[in-house]
């Protein structure tokens, strides 16, 4: 008599199948994403409304006025990036997950793929629209402007480019503390909060590599014109995908050396 023996396979495919599931089951992802989408939206509309030709805003690029929303739906986009990682230890699913995939790192990278994927569409589509919409109220304005014009699709898209990029540093961060308050209380103290404390600073290459951090990045990608003094969109993108790159290499060492629960 025989004894059939059953191997346990591990694809690529399915570890991201996984992680896309357990994304769109949590109740926390559809928290987050409608909060940050309707913050863009709701900004768009109301920028769009109460604009007048002439005023305080009138120098300000279109695109950065229509997505000023950007700024806050960015937090709640970083918050789900944080807990598509740290949710899962302080839940305990994280013993599960590695379980069924023990070797750690296509967890991770599949967690990044579906998490990055998921923001860069979301908010390429979230962006158009409050564009488009905002265009309603500002058609007869010194702001109007049409998708054609010069560098508006580029910063819509940069925009949402940022966006994904600053969740996937999120989501590093997540995964290095393993901690859902630590690591937001990261994120917002070293993303957010550091560069405005450090920009104090009287020395010119403060300010020169300030220009490089990640927020200051992002509002790069999100201009429709060139900003004065910044860097080319191109090394913008560049030095937010390196930091996004270096969130992410940290927990991608630490997975191998640390127990699941430590």
């Amino acid at each position: 008599m025989t004894t059939a023996t059953f191997a346990h396979r591990i694809t690529p495919s399915g570890v991201l199948r996984s992680e896309w599931h357990k994304l769109w089951t949590v109740r926390s992802t559809w928290i987050t994403v409608l909060s940050a989408v309707a913050l863009v939206l709701g900004v768009a509309v109301l920028m769009g409304g109460t604009y007048t030709s002439g005023g305080g805003d009138s120098d300000v690029d279109v695109v950065v006025l229509t997505l000023y929303g950007s700024q806050l739906g960015g937090i709640c986009l970083a918050v789900l990036g944080i807990l598509v990682t740290a949710g899962e230890y302080s839940s305990g699913l994280a013993r599960a997950t590695f379980t069924a995939v023990p070797g750690r790192l296509p967890v991770l990278g599949a967690k990044a793929a579906v998490l990055g994927a998921t923001v860069l569409a979301l908010s390429l589509l979230t962006n158009l629209a409050a564009f488009l919409t905002a265009q309603v109220f500002l058609d007869d304005t010194d702001q109007a402007a049409s998708l054609t014009d010069d560098g508006v699709l580029g910063a819509l898209a940069g925009n949402a480019a940022g966006l994904a990029l600053l969740s996937l540093l999120a989501l590093g961060l997540g995964a290095a503390l393993r901690s859902v308050p630590g690591a937001l209380g990261a994120f917002i103290g070293g993303v957010l909060v550091l560069p405005e404390v450090v920009g104090m600073l009287p020395y010119d290459a403060v300010d020169t590599a300030l220009r490089y951090f990640p927020t200051q990045a992002a509002g790069v990608l999100g201009s429709a014109s060139p900003l004065p003094g910044a860097p080319s969109a191109g090394a913008a993108l560049l030095a937010l995908a390196l930091w996004a790159a270096a969130a992410l290499a940290v927990p991608a060492v630490l997975l191998r050396r640390r127990d699941v629960r430590g």
